[in-house]
């Protein structure tokens, strides 16, 4: 049996988000599982898994806002931006609380990164971090994210190690290792990302993640499909009934003129989530011009 839906994995460290799929289709026995987002090896959290149908909203999910509580290392610059790095240099931290809250604040709203190296983005079809590994650096351009805040929850300037405990709202694209190297040099002092917890992606919540093996044992006790979020759930459009008259149109994704007896009220470019007369989620579509036009298909 093949599930349908997205399961919210908690990622431990020591795995890639590609390990994850790999481990849930010997778990599932399922092939076709996509991920919603590459996580760091060392990062863990929140990674919602794409089951069956549901693999067609891994783009979707993909763009949605996240939420990381990262530490941040001062003084130390390494080659990754994060702790695992190899270090390139170490400096003295001289900074103070007030100064530190200043610079994060800077942060908030549209600002322009640029991707580090190591990173799963692609030049002329290789990673980005591949071929960092071989010792070669590409020019990258930087590109416009959006922080939406940044919460400062410790300032540890005491002791051998100097750090930082933040937690960031941000769009799509953001690289919280990249964040806190930009910190580290506006501090003066640099800086490096010691280490990352995803806490939210979307509506998919830390508190609400299971494990690989508590899906194994939850699998094994047949209670697996009660985890996983259905597909229609995670779109806020208004849902709608169409008859069984117009069966054939939703079952091969064609548009369709709706009669003006079916009595529903829709409105010129909304878009909505169609159901057939049996309550089967069919897709996303978009009312044109007196025509139900699919813009996602999920029956077909």
């Amino acid at each position: 049996m093949d599930y349908n839906g997205i399961v919210n994995v908690y990622k431990e460290a020591g795995f890639t988000s590609h390990d994850v799929v790999a481990k849930l289709r010997g778990i599932l026995h399922q092939k076709k599982i996509g991920h919603t987002g590459t996580l760091d090896p060392d990062a863990v959290g929140v990674l919602p898994v794409c089951l069956g149908k549901a693999t067609k909203v891994c783009e979707l999910i993909t763009d949605w806002s996240k939420t990381y509580e990262a530490e941040l290392l001062l003084g130390t610059v390494t080659d990754t931006l994060d702790i695992s790095g190899n270090i390139l240099e170490i400096n003295d931290v001289n900074v103070e609380e007030k100064q530190i809250v200043e610079v994060i604040g800077n942060y908030i709203g549209d600002i322009m990164q640029v991707p580090p190296m190591y990173s799963a983005l692609k030049h002329n079809g290789k990673k980005l971090y591949e071929l960092a590994r071989d010792g070669i650096e590409i020019e990258r351009q930087a590109r416009k994210i959006h922080i939406d805040a940044i919460r400062i929850n410790e300032i540890c300037l005491d002791g051998n190690e100097k750090t930082i405990r933040f937690s960031v709202d941000c769009s799509k694209g953001t690289y919280i290792r990249s964040l806190c190297d930009d910190i580290g040099r506006d501090l003066g002092c640099g800086a490096c990302m010691k280490s990352l917890k995803r806490t939210r992606v979307g509506n998919f919540k830390l508190d609400e993640t299971y494990t690989l093996n508590q899906i194994a044992a939850l699998v094994l006790k047949g209670e697996f499909e009660e985890t996983i979020t259905r597909v229609d759930d995670i779109f806020n459009e208004t849902k709608i009934l169409i008859p069984h008259t117009y069966d054939k149109y939703l079952e091969n994704g064609n548009k369709f003129i709706i009669a003006n007896d079916l009595g529903l009220d829709l409105f010129d470019g909304e878009k909505y989530r169609v159901y057939n007369e049996d309550g089967l989620f069919v897709g996303i579509y978009i009312f044109e011009d007196n025509m139900l036009v699919p813009v996602k298909m999920f029956l077909v």
